[in-house]
C-alpha cells in the first residue's frame, strides 16, 4: 500500500494562522510565513532565557540604588546580609526597597552591623 500525501491545505492553514498579525507578506504567503515563524520560534526560545538575566540585572540595579542612600554599595550590602544569615532573594529585596522602606532600612542596618 502506498503512502498518501495527507492534507496540505490544513498544514498550510495552521502555519498561516500562527503567522496572523505579522507585517506584509509574512502573514499572507505560506513560504514567507513559514520562514518568519521559524525565526520567531528561535527568538522566543532565546528570549525566554534572556528575560531571566534581564530581570536579575534590574533587581540588582534597584537594590544598588536603594542601598547607596545609606552609604553602602551593593556587594558590601549582600555580603553583610550573608554574614548576618539573612537569605532574602534579590526580587524580594527589590520589592522591599520600592514598597516597604522601613523593612528595607532594617535589613540595611542589620547588614551594616555584621560587616
Amino acid at each position: 500500500m502506498r503512502v498518501k500525501g495527507g492534507n496540505k491545505h490544513d498544514r498550510r492553514k495552521k502555519i498561516l494562522k500562527a503567522a496572523a498579525g505579522y507585517f506584509g507578506s509574512k502573514h499572507r504567503l505560506y513560504r514567507t510565513a513559514k520562514e518568519q515563524l521559524l525565526h520567531s520560534w528561535d527568538y522566543s526560545f532565546v528570549h525566554r532565557r534572556r528575560k531571566k538575566r534581564e530581570f536579575r540585572a534590574l533587581w540588582i540595579t534597584r537594590i544598588s540604588a536603594a542601598v547607596s542612600q545609606y552609604g553602602l554599595n551593593y556587594s558590601r550590602f549582600m555580603h553583610g546580609l550573608k554574614v548576618a544569615g539573612v537569605s532574602v532573594n534579590r526580587k524580594m529585596l527589590s520589592e522591599l526597597a520600592i514598597h516597604d522602606l522601613k523593612a528595607f532600612e532594617s535589613l540595611v542596618e542589620l547588614a551594616k552591623k555584621d560587616i
